[in-house]
């Protein structure tokens, strides 16, 4: 664990703050699910809680099989971070942050479809140039958007309607899931 050397007091309702800038480097928004952990050194944890993270293993085997049935790079993610890979080096694209412009079309419900090769890139990763959404189509549950069925391609290429309709479907698919 990283110490901050920032200390804050509980208020008389059990509160509190969580400085700015960690939530600003840890992307926490208002509203977002914060699970707590305790160990036994008395340590009190806060991470943020992904639902879609609960389906880690069944999301890791959609995207391997959406894979093979496209022979195309899919990756799914939470609302921060890539969460499941298949079809690329999972070294270098599973748990790493997404970057601000998929996080946008997340949270903004807004599906991606690169429909030219000219057209604008969309970076899945943080600070990384290396894969781009081909296809991108949010996942909703209950109303809210909690990650995003991405297909990355080369760029040499464009999707064609079966992968995007692929992604769409796994999308819903992932959002039903979420529901039971």
């Amino acid at each position: 664990m990283k110490a901050t050397g920032i200390v804050r007091r509980i208020d008389d309702l059990g509160r509190v703050v969580i400085p700015k800038e960690i939530r600003r480097t840890m992307r926490i928004r208002e509203g977002d699910p914060l699970e707590i952990f305790t160990d036994r050194d008395g340590e009190v944890i806060f991470k943020k809680y992904s639902p879609i993270g609960e389906l880690g293993t069944f999301a890791s085997q959609y995207a391997e099989t959406l894979a093979k049935i496209s022979g195309r790079g899919v990756c799914i993610t939470d609302k921060d971070m890539v969460i499941a890979v298949s079809g690329a080096s999972k070294k270098e694209i599973y748990e790493r942050k997404i970057s601000p412009d998929v996080e946008n079309l997340i949270q903004q419900r807004s599906q991606h479809i690169q429909k030219h090769v000219e057209d604008k890139a969309v970076y899945i990763l943080d600070h990384s140039d290396k894969y781009f959404a081909s296809v991108l189509f949010p996942i909703i549950s209950e109303g809210d958007s909690i990650g995003s069925v991405i297909f990355f391609g080369d760029g040499v290429e464009v999707m064609s309607e079966v992968e995007q309709k692929l992604a769409q479907t796994a999308a819903v698919f992932l959002g039903r899931q979420m529901e039971e």
